[in-house]
This record gives structure tokens, sequence and C-alpha cells, in this order.
């Protein structure tokens, strides 16, 4: 016998997660899209093919793949601050301290891999050094969350999600603060190239090089931030 409830909020709730998964299917399927099948065939399609094909490819893709993260990541805050004033209420505490520990934690971590980035030579423009420089800041990231939101009445969901919508807070970030704002200039350049012959700038092939290492180090930070999302439901690792 199947019984649903009839309350608004059990109802609201179950709304919000089918958005929150649907818009983050999309999200990452379109991020695993651009790293293990667009990225890698462009470079072998002929340059005259490609400037006809990338700026339409490019646009619609962009459009699903920025507004389909914007979706994702503040359903999930709706639906992750009922679950943290849930428990704050429970203890007769507030949630205001989690709330800010988290947008200051994962905003913080956003502006150091940016840093990280702009350079765009020497050291920095090496694939391995990121990949260190990145797990460093996104574990002391994590433990200063979990140091910072050690009461005793946080949930394991409360913390896991806490941990992987970080992630998720990051990486949208990164397609509205750099992808994007990259992107657009590329598709403008390439179409002016394209029906004008206008010569792309100097610093096109820096641009590039940047959205490309930012995007692939958003797809690996995917794997963290299922992980923990996967944990908040199954597997009680924050469980005191």
């Amino acid at each position: 016998m199947v019984s649903l409830p009839t309350d608004f909020q059990n109802n609201f709730l179950i709304i919000l997660r089918l958005v929150h998964f649907l818009a983050g299917i999309t999200w990452i399927g379109l991020l695993y899209f651009f790293n293990l099948v667009s990225t890698p065939v462009a470079k072998e399609i002929e340059l005259g093919a490609r400037v006809k094909v990338y700026p339409k490819l490019m646009l619609r893709a962009l459009w699903w793949f920025r507004w389909s993260a914007f979706v994702t990541v503040i359903v999930g805050l709706m639906y992750w601050g009922e679950m943290v004033h849930g428990d704050a209420a429970g203890a007769h505490a507030t949630s205001g301290a989690v709330m800010g520990s988290f947008f200051g934690i994962w905003t913080g971590v956003w502006a150091i891999l940016y840093a990280l980035l702009i350079p765009g030579k020497g050291i920095l423009n090496k694939g391995p050094v990121l990949a260190i420089l990145v797990t460093v800041v996104m574990i002391a990231a994590s433990c200063l969350f979990l140091r910072l939101n050690n009461h005793g009445w946080e949930s394991n969901n409360l913390l896991a999600i806490g941990l992987g919508g970080g992630i998720g807070w990051v990486l949208m970030l990164n397609v509205w603060g750099i992808v994007w704002r990259i992107q657009k200039r590329l598709i403008a350049w390439t179409q002016a190239s394209a029906e004008n012959g206008t010569p792309m700038p100097d610093r096109a092939e820096r641009m590039s090089r940047m959205a490309f290492l930012v995007s692939r180090i958003s797809a690996w930070l995917t794997i963290p931030l299922l992980f923990f999302m996967a944990v908040a439901s199954h597997y009680p690792m924050f469980v005191r």
C-alpha cells in the first residue's frame, strides 16, 4: 500500500530533491562531456570546420551548463538549509555559524584556486603541481569546516553535505566566475575570426588554457563531491 505524505513540508522537500538531482545530472553530465568528448574531439577537427561548429555548440551547451549549475546549488542550499535549521533547533542552537562557515570557507577556497590559476605560466601551469595544490587546499578547507562545526549536534547529513555542497559551491563559482567569462569572449573572437578574418587576440591562448585547467580541476573535484553526497545518507562516517 502506498501512503503519500499530505503535509506541505515533506512534499516541498521531495520536490527540491528531485529538481536538485535533475539539475545536478545535467550539470555534471555536461562537465564530463566537455572533458571527455568535446575538447579531445575539437583537437582532431580541421580548423575551418571547428570555427563553424564551435560557437553554436558551445553557446547552447554553456547555457545549460551554467544554469543547471546555478539551479543545482541554489536548490541544494535550500534543502540543506532546512536540514541545518532542524539540527540546530533540536539542540536549541542557531544555524548561523554553520551557514557562515560554509560560505566563508568555500568562497575563500574558490578565491585561492582562482589566484593559483591567474599567472598561467611557469610551475603553476603544470597539471600535477596544480593537482597537489588543489588537494592540499581542499583537505585543509574540509578539516576547517569540520573543526568549526564540532558541537555534537551536527548530524552526519549536515556535515557530509557541508563538504560535498561546499565543493559544489566552488564549482558553481568556477562556472560563472571563470569558465563562462572566458568562453563567451573566446566564442565572440572565434565568430569574428570566421566572419571577418579578425585575428585572435594574443591573450586568447592563455585564457583558453585557464578555462581548460578549471574545467579539468572541476571534473576531478566531482569525485569527492559525489562521495560526500552519498555519505550523507548511506555512510555515517561523521557520527559520534
